[in-house]
C-alpha cells in the first residue's frame, strides 16, 4: 500500500506535468518528488500525449533516469533558456524562499531555475514552512580544500555548521562537482533569507548555498483531504 506521503508527491508530479507543451525545453529537477515528475513525463512521451520536449537536468542522478526513460536531453551548456523548470524543495516559506540540497544538488538545480522563464516548485504539505531552518539545514557547497576556513568563517555569521558524511561510505559527501558541503543552523532559523544568501555566497571558498530567494513562481502543494490526495497552488504572501 501506497504511504500518504508517497500520495501527495504522486499528485503533485501529475499536476505539474500538466503544465508542459509540446516543444519545451524543460528543467527537470532532483530528489524524490521530481523523480515521480520525470516518471509521469515519460509515460506522457511514450503515449504520445507531448511531443518535442528537451530536458536539462540538474543532477547525473537525473540524468541517468531520464536516459534510461528515453527523454531526450541536453546540457546546461548547449541551451540560452529554459522555458519551464520543474522541482521539488526541502522548505518553502509564505514569500516562495526555498531551502534546496537535501541530496547536494544545489547548484545545478540553482542554475537551471535561473535560467528558466518559469519555475515551478512541487513538494508535499510537510514541506511548507513558517520560518525556514528551523527544522531542516542549510546546504553550502565548499571547495574541499578551504571547508575548515569555510566553516569559521559561517561560525561568525552565528551559524552552527557542519561537514556533512556520507551515509554508505566512510568520509564525507562529495558533490557531482567534486566539492563538499556544509550544513548549517541558525538559533532562530532564516527570517531574511536574501541577506543570508548574499553573505554566505561572499565567503572566499564557498560556490553556492541552498537559499533559493525570489526564482519560485508557482508552488504546488501536495495534500491528503478527506483521505483522498489533492493538489493546492500556494498563495504568495
Amino acid at each position: 500500500m501506497v504511504d500518504l506521503q508517497t500520495q501527495m508527491k504522486k499528485a503533485v508530479a501529475k499536476a505539474a506535468v500538466e503544465k508542459i507543451k509540446d516543444g519545451m525545453v524543460l528543467g527537470l529537477g532532483s530528489g524524490s518528488t521530481a523523480a515521480l515528475m520525470i516518471e509521469e513525463l515519460a509515460d506522457k512521451l511514450s503515449k504520445g500525449e507531448i511531443k518535442d520536449i528537451v530536458g536539462v537536468t540538474t543532477s547525473f542522478q537525473g540524468e541517468v533516469m531520464a536516459t534510461e526513460l528515453g527523454i531526450p536531453l541536453l546540457s546546461l551548456s548547449a541551451i540560452r533558456k529554459i522555458d519551464l523548470a520543474i522541482d521539488g524543495a526541502d522548505e518553502v516559506d509564505p514569500s516562495f524562499q526555498l531551502i534546496k540540497g537535501g541530496g547536494a544538488c544545489h547548484v545545478q538545480e540553482k542554475l537551471v531555475a535561473s535560467l528558466a522563464d518559469q519555475f515551478i516548485v512541487v513538494v508535499d504539505s510537510t514541506k511548507i514552512v513558517d520560518t525556514l531552518n528551523l527544522e531542516f539545514l542549510l546546504p553550502v557547497e565548499v571547495l574541499p580544500s578551504a571547508w575548515t576556513q569555510v566553516k569559521r568563517s559561517l561560525t561568525k555569521l552565528g551559524a552552527f555548521a557542519e561537514l556533512r558524511m556520507a551515509k554508505r561510505k566512510a568520509g564525507p559527501v562529495v558533490t557531482d562537482q567534486g566539492n563538499l558541503v556544509l550544513d548549517l543552523k541558525f538559533d532562530k532559523g532564516i527570517s531574511k533569507p536574501v541577506e543570508i544568501e548574499s553573505q554566505i555566497n561572499n565567503i572566499p571558498g564557498v560556490l553556492e548555498n541552498g537559499l533559493f530567494v525570489n526564482l519560485a513562481n508557482e508552488v504546488l502543494v501536495g495534500e491528503i483531504v478527506n483521505g483522498n490526495p489533492c493538489v493546492r497552488k500556494l498563495q504568495k504572501s
